[in-house]
């Protein structure tokens, strides 16, 4: 889109929302659904038609108590602030997102109030974790943010040296090695492409319109931005196809989804196992930066720990402290304990107290991530999902023994064969905390996490 269309976009935005609202909300809608409720009851709870119809229900119960107006104006101002923020970040300027924060803030304020909620912020969190409460989330986080950051110091201290990774790298050798290493996914023949963007992100159409993007990074080596977005692809692709044209044909919910992502880029794709079959190809296809570099000293580096200022450039270890400041900030700003004009100073604070990381700017800092724009509630799924992909992998392991000898093969098959049977078939057609049940037998337990991480701060140390 060229920029003078951000404009009028906005009004495209506010009106499809308005439209939408409209169908949600409107009585006959309600007639149809009420009808159907002795058939729902009628059926199997784990039924396609059954699972549809109670999430329906669910979506009107929660637009029913939406003005039209506001969600309107929620949207707008999505669409209007996000051209102001990419400019606010080009000049390193928060005062120009300023004003247009501070409506945003109020106006979810507004929306939390439509709902009979303990926490404001459960509001905005259902929106992207239906079901779960921000309690819970709380829980989580204390857990993790009382153990990373002395693993964050010893990892630290382990002073791997990473600069291996650092070169020239033309984009035909990466666009065959993301070739080559997307190609074990299992994406089927027509039914997905790959494209370049400024930010990668991956959407689909239908299950077989699957659209990936990703970039080429011309002095640091990196295929994670790659695999972490065919994540989220292959989780997609592989929904039943009984659900298309569903609402139900998505992911479960932005935390189920972030795991998928986390889990190939990080648990599959910085594991010694896939580096065994796949560092020979890097060695072929850049001699010249690893032709003489040991396996042992790449995996390392590709593992290294280092505070830094970016989220999602970050390592495993320190990612989800940025997570934790962004969680913490959110719910300060809608409590109104935390004016948005004191957020660039909080944010500096927190970056220091958390990270040990001095902010030189804003667009290295507050203004580093758009969320803010449009998407209050939706930070927290980035370390859930971490917590989560940790959690489908041991299952996955468990009932998969011989899984990192396969991976040695470059062989993603038994592990996305278990994906699709146990989490990506099912959509959404239940909530996040019953898929998550169904996949694993529990809840959010952030123990597998940290014992994953231990294990790999141990492996650094020389």
């Amino acid at each position: 889109m060229p920029e003078g269309g951000g404009a009028v976009r906005a009004h495209h935005h506010a009106t499809v929302s308005s439209v939408m609202h409209g169908v949600l909300v409107s009585d006959r809608l309600g007639e149809l659904l009420e009808e159907l409720r002795p058939f729902e009851e009628s059926l199997d709870y784990d039924s396609n038609e059954a699972c549809l119809i109670r999430h329906l229900c669910r979506v009107r119960e929660k637009e029913m108590r939406v003005p039209a107006q506001l969600r309107q104006a929620l949207a707008f101002g999505a669409s209007e602030s996000y051209p102001v923020w990419v400019e606010a970040r080009r000049t390193s300027n928060f005062d120009l997102l300023r004003p247009y924060l501070e409506r945003g803030v109020e106006l979810r304020r507004r929306y939390a109030g439509c709902f009979d909620v303990a926490d404001p912020y459960d509001a905005l969190l259902d929106d992207f974790e239906p079901g779960l409460k921000t309690a819970e989330v709380e829980a989580v986080f204390d857990r993790l943010k009382g153990e990373l950051p002395q693993l964050v110091a010893e990892a630290s201290a382990a002073l791997v040296d990473d600069s291996l990774l650092d070169g020239s790298f033309a984009v035909e050798p990466q666009q065959q090695l993301q070739a080559a290493l997307l190609g074990r996914f299992g994406f089927r023949e027509g039914t997905w492409r790959i494209d370049v963007a400024l930010h990668p992100f991956a959407a689909s159409l239908a299950t077989s319109d699957i659209r990936l993007t990703t970039h080429y990074p011309p002095n640091r080596f990196s295929v994670f931005a790659a695999m972490h977005e065919a994540g989220h692809a292959i989780y997609e692709h592989n929904i039943d196809p009984a659900l298309e044209r569903t609402p139900l044909c998505v992911g479960a919910s932005a935390g189920i989804h972030e795991s998928q992502s986390r889990l190939f880029e990080n648990i599959v794709g910085r594991s010694l196992a896939w580096w065994r079959w796949a560092y020979p190809q890097v060695q072929r296809l850049f001699t010249e930066q690893f032709g003489a570099v040991p396996l042992e000293d790449f995996h390392r580096a590709i593992n290294n720990v280092q505070p830094s200022l970016i989220r999602i450039t970050a390592d495993e270890t320190t990612y989800s402290l940025h997570i934790i400041l962004r969680f913490e900030l959110e719910r300060e700003l809608l409590a109104g304990t935390l004016a948005v004009a004191d957020l660039p100073a909080a944010w500096n604070e927190r970056m220091r107290d958390y990270l040990g990381v001095e902010v030189p700017d804003d667009a290295d800092g507050v203004l580093q991530d758009p969320h803010w724009c449009g998407e209050f509630g939706t930070f927290p799924a980035y370390a859930l999902g971490n917590v989560i992909s940790v959690q489908l992998w041991d299952r996955a392991f468990a009932d998969l023994p011989d899984l990192e000898a396969r991976l040695e093969e470059g062989d993603l098959a038994p592990l996305t064969g278990w994906l699709r049977d146990h989490l990506w078939r099912l959509g959404r057609k239940f909530t996040a905390g019953e898929t998550l049940e169904r996949a694993v037998g529990s809840g959010l337990d952030p123990e597998p996490y940290l014992r994953y991480l231990r294990g790999k701060v141990a492996a650094l140390s020389p």
